[in-house]
């Protein structure tokens, strides 16, 4: 059975950092997609960052390109988001997601992606 637990979210002033984890267990399988998500109040759930397992091919949003790193340590089995120069418009629930086919590129749609965590807060303040 597969599991994504999401770690790291808090409150922080703009300008600040914060770094989101996801622990992930079980087979969610090989030549995948894995990524972070958002979804602020009365939004739709985006695409923040997403990476390819095998390459580790990464893709970003064009509004946190820049300031925010996907990673993945497969020895660990974490996927991780180091965001900085936070925005208010940062805020969000953010959520991390598995098991997108990839296709020469890692897709951007929630409905690409089989595994999702819970979520983590992520409150930025002015």
């Amino acid at each position: 059975q597969v599991q994504l637990v999401e770690s790291g979210g808090g409150s922080v002033q703009a300008g600040g950092s914060l770094r989101l984890s996801c622990a992930v267990s079980g087979d969610v399988g090989s030549r995948i997609c894995m990524g972070w998500f958002r979804q602020a109040p009365g939004k739709e759930r985006e695409a923040v960052a997403r990476i390819y397992d095998v390459l580790g091919t990464t893709y970003y949003d064009d509004s946190v390109a820049g300031r925010f790193t996907i990673s993945q340590d497969k020895a660990k089995n974490t996927l991780s988001l180091q965001m900085n120069s936070l925005k208010t418009e940062d805020t969000a629930m953010y959520y991390c997601a598995a098991g997108a086919l990839w296709r020469w590129d890692c897709p951007s749609s929630v409905a690409d992606f089989r595994y999702w965590g819970q979520g983590t807060q992520v409150t930025v303040s002015s």
